[in-house]
């Protein structure tokens, strides 16, 4: 398929986020775009991007869905162009964040659209402030679930090795080091090409958009922060408690995630969602925007039907 080399981003502007207790108490400088004019039949859209990634990861998106929906795109506190402070980052952090721009800035509720980790913080957000939500869509969606016993044969190699990784991880020289790496060009190049199933999508300008926020001066402790943070809710129990509506799109290339497997899983916890399987990698809004965004306009204007 080809790809278009170039897509200008639409510009953004910056609101200050005032945590709640038990979160530091300082404002934090958080980056967001607009485009698309407010429609009072349709909810808003609001895209959060993954791990590394920012609101520049939607910009095959932003101006297409504009054309009929009020669209904002948002960069999770610690990456992208938002502030970096030394916290804890966690699901409970960014949905926090997620809450009080939409309840702040938006002024209605959403529909949340999350990669990878910026689904499993719509997720959050969906199952534990429902006021904030019209509806929940998760592309590649990040997030753990309930070990149930007996289901699987436990892997003491990976079980002794995860075990290392997250002692390594609490050595600030090791995380500096470790991060010092994946965020070359190169590094970032090679893991895009692994998880992207069409190559021609992995262009100058989208490493280029990963790199630049990791030359921040408070990007590698946020790095560690993320690795070194106790995982949040299980996804189990978030679908659970979501009542929003919910649809799900798999990139079945995805070699991070086994995509019928982990569908199978939200499937079983939520049986009332939507999925589609399209053939692409980790990133299908990125990879096959034409497709994602299709997909994603009908649903969303079947939820006002």
């Amino acid at each position: 398929m080809q790809v278009l080399s170039k897509v200008e981003a639409v510009p953004g502007q910056y609101w200050q986020w005032q945590a709640a207790s038990p979160l530091p108490p300082e404002s934090q400088s958080i980056y967001y775009v607009k485009a698309g004019d407010r429609r009072v039949d349709r909810p808003p859209l609001l895209l959060i991007h993954g791990f590394g990634a920012s609101t520049d990861h939607w910009r095959k998106n932003v101006a297409e869905l504009s054309q009929e929906f009020e669209v904002w795109a948002i960069d999770l506190l610690g990456f992208g162009r938002s502030a970096k402070p030394d916290w804890q980052y966690s699901g409970d952090v960014w949905r926090d964040q997620l809450h009080a721009f939409i309840t702040e800035v938006i002024g209605r509720p959403a529909v949340l659209v999350g990669n990878s980790l910026g689904g499993y913080a719509a997720l959050c957000v969906g199952a534990q402030r429902p006021e904030s939500v019209a509806g929940v869509v998760l592309i590649n969606s990040a997030g753990p679930f309930t070990d149930i016993q007996g289901t699987t044969k436990p892997d003491p190699v990976r079980a002794v090795m995860g075990s290392m990784v997250r002692t390594l991880f609490q050595q600030d020289w090791a995380s500096f080091l470790l991060f010092q790496y994946v965020r070359q060009r190169s590094t970032i190049r090679k893991t895009l090409e692994k998880v992207y199933l069409d190559q021609s999508a992995v262009t100058d300008q989208l490493v280029e958009d990963i790199y630049r926020p990791s030359c921040d001066p408070g990007a590698p402790k946020v790095f560690a922060s993320v690795f070194r943070t106790p995982q949040g809710e299980k996804v189990d129990v978030l679908l659970g408690q979501l009542q929003a509506p919910l649809l799900m799109l798999w990139g079945e290339a995805d070699p991070w995630i086994n995509a019928r497997e982990r569908g199978a899983k939200f499937r079983q916890y939520h049986p009332q969602l939507t999925e589609y399987y399209l053939r692409a990698g980790h990133c299908p809004h990125d990879e096959v925007p034409e497709q994602v965004n299709a997909l994603l306009g009908t649903w969303v204007r079947s939820l006002s039907t």
